[in-house]
């Protein structure tokens, strides 16, 4: 399992344990999953979707940046 922390300016905006995430990144979307290697990336316009044990999640960002180290992923973005 990953463990999800979304922050925007306002309020944190998801924290928990998840099986998978999706993320704009500024060079093509891409998937990370249990154990993905250490990345800083940039992300752009577009849907962040994570599955989670509630089901299948999306939320619209501005961009942002995301940051996965230890099956921890930290995303900091601005929302639509």
């Amino acid at each position: 399992m990953l463990t999800l922390k979304i922050v925007s300016p306002e309020k944190v905006e998801y924290e928990g344990a998840i099986e998978r995430v999706v993320v704009p990144g500024t060079m093509g979307q891409f998937e990370i999953l249990n154990d993905h290697a250490p990345i800083i990336s940039t992300l752009q316009r577009g849907t962040v979707e994570y599955v989670n044990g509630e089901g299948h999640t999306q939320l619209e960002i501005q961009g942002g940046f995301v940051e996965v180290q230890k099956n921890v992923v930290s995303l900091c973005v601005e929302l639509c």
